[in-house]
Formats: C-alpha cells, structure tokens, sequence
C-alpha cells in the first residue's frame, strides 16, 4: 500500500485552499523526542502547555515545536521561541529564550528575514519524515540559522510541507532539490504557485481564488491579491481580490476518496476541492 504522499501524487490531489489556519504562529524550541500529540506527548510541562493553548486561542495563533535540523540537541542553552504576526500589514517575527515560566507575550526582541521551517514529524505521520528531513537538511546547507524542523503542520499528504515566515505560506511536495531557489524567491518577495498550498491568514475559497489567479497571471509579488470579498453566486463563490484587480469564481466540491488520507488513517478519506469557473482580470501591461 502507497504512504500517504505518494498516494496524494498519484492521484493528483488539489493543493490549493489546504493550508491549515493562522494569524500568528508560535514556535517553541524543544529538541525531542515529539510524540505523535506534540504537546500531550512530548514531555512540556502543564504550565507550558497552558501558556500555549490560551495563547493559540486567543490570537488564532497555531503552536510548533521546533528543533535545527539533524537532530542536532540544545548544548543547554535556554530554549529559544519565535512568536510571528502573519497578518497583513503588521508581518513580523519576535524571538526570546525561556528563561523561567514559558510567557508567550513576551517581547523579546525582532529578527530579521524570513524563517523556513519543515514539518518532519514523524510520529505523526512517517511521510513527513521521509520527505521532510531532505528539505529541511538541504536548505540548512544554503541558509543555516533560518531552519527548524518542526511538529505537525496538517496535510501530511502534502510533504514535504515548508511553511514561509512571517507570511505563513504553506508549500507542498516540495522536492529537496528545488527548495532553496524557491525559499531564495520568497526572500525577494516572489512566489512560485506550483507548490502554494495557500496563506494561513487567508480561508480556503481566498486561497484557492490567488492561486488559480497566479497561474493566469504569472509572477506576481509575495504580497499581491489581496481579498476584497466573497460573494455566494448561482455559479459558486465570487472571489474579488486587489493588487492587482481579479474576480474568481469557485465551485467547491466534497468528494469521497477509497484511501486514507493519512499514513496513520485506516478509513476512506473525503477531499475538498475548488473548481475554476471563472477568471476575470484586466490586462496587465508594462511600461
């Protein structure tokens, strides 16, 4: 029986409109090991866990376990944590060390550039760690201290899945090969669509709508086609997205599927998709 991915690939399952939500991402160094419940099973503390949970609920904030690449352990230094603000027009990231109870309002102080991290759980899922661990080792080679591996981001068919910080794009399937040109583009603020899964601020129909308008398109800027609305219409829903200016109509779909869609699932999965109905955009033309 195929793992998970390899099922996904073969079956040519849509990627656009997955990426799992979140305004703001919390990311907690904690070598290992990380049980397939990250948190319930990894060893933090009750107060650590509690810090998080309220945190992650009362900012739509998502949490992560993260360690460097390699498994490479903590010399026993404090544990380092980044908080990141994914939403528009206020992107950032803040980093600290835990020095005493976990605080994760604490300010900390800025850092500069992105930050690449690669699901690899897997404990959760074993593809994520036979395709995460290549990305993540590859693009540690090309961009050390921007890396972590990290706990479970969702879609584990989708590995290997690299989550773009502070923006919070979640890529898919992308090969180890291919990921440090694509992380280069993004730190110039391009995107290449082939493996967007969508932005985690964004809900599923806005992410589906952007990517079907970056195929049209062609390359546009990390920070284009922001949604204005959507709109329900006798054809499906109406997209409106600026910067520039496309309307996108979707259909979604909810189908059944004879396979789990999950390495760790034993039941049929159900999948939902966003098709294209239609596309308008005003032609863009160069100076």
């Amino acid at each position: 029986m195929k793992r998970c991915a390899a099922a996904a690939d073969a079956a040519g399952d849509a990627r656009e409109g997955t990426a799992p939500p979140a305004e703001q991402w919390f990311l907690l160094e904690h070598p290992g090991p990380w049980g397939r419940v990250a948190f319930a099973q990894s060893g933090l503390g009750t107060a650590d866990v509690t810090a998080l949970t309220t945190w992650a609920a009362r900012t739509r904030g998502r949490v992560l376990l993260a360690r460097r690449p390699g498994r490479r352990t903590n010399t026993g230094a404090p544990r380092r944590w980044f908080r990141v603000d994914s939403r528009r027009g206020s992107e950032e990231i803040r980093t600290g060390r835990v020095n005493g109870p976990l605080t994760p309002d604490a300010p900390g102080e800025r850092f500069d550039g992105p930050l690449y991290l690669v699901c690899t759980h897997g404990r959760h899922d074993t593809c994520c760690a036979v395709r995460g661990r290549p990305v993540a080792a590859a693009l540690d080679r090309t961009h050390p201290g921007r890396v972590w591996e990290c706990s479970h981001v969702g879609g584990c068919r989708f590995a290997a899945a690299l989550v773009l910080l502070p923006h919070g794009f979640t890529l898919a399937g992308l090969p180890a090969d291919d990921a440090s040109a694509v992380v280069d583009a993004y730190a110039q603020g391009r995107l290449d669509p082939r493996w967007v899964r969508g932005r985690s601020i964004d809900p599923p129909v806005v992410q589906a709508a952007q990517h079907h308008a970056r195929i049209a398109l062609g390359p546009l800027a990390a920070d284009a086609l922001r949604p204005v609305s959507v709109t329900a219409t006798e054809q499906g829903q109406r997209v409106t997205l600026a910067d520039p200016e496309v309307s996108v109509v979707l259909r979604e779909r909810n189908t059944s599927v004879d396979r789990p869609l999950t390495c760790a699932s034993t039941g049929h999965g159900r999948l939902r998709t966003f098709d294209l109905v239609s596309l308008h955009a005003p032609p863009i033309t160069t100076p």
